[in-house]
């Protein structure tokens, strides 16, 4: 986990997802500390999963509305 980089905030997110998807390890999800019931969603909790997937998203939102969603493709 890391702090907010500003203007470098995407491109590392973007090699995070790159190295996901290269070494099939998958990042857990930050400060998650409890599930709720009425939200089915598959979270990765504390530690990394092994897991192989084709492809990823890498979404960046940035102060003043600036956007960006990469679709990324194992290959």
């Amino acid at each position: 986990m890391h702090g907010h980089l500003l203007g470098a905030a995407g491109a590392l997110e973007c090699l995070a997802t790159v190295l996901a998807l290269r070494d099939g390890e998958l990042p857990p999800t930050a400060n998650f500390n409890e599930y709720d019931p009425e939200c089915n969603l598959d979270v990765i909790q504390n530690r990394a999963r092994q897991r192989q997937v084709e492809w990823a998203l890498s979404n960046s939102f940035a102060f003043g509305g600036l956007n960006v969603v990469l679709a990324l493709r194992r290959g």
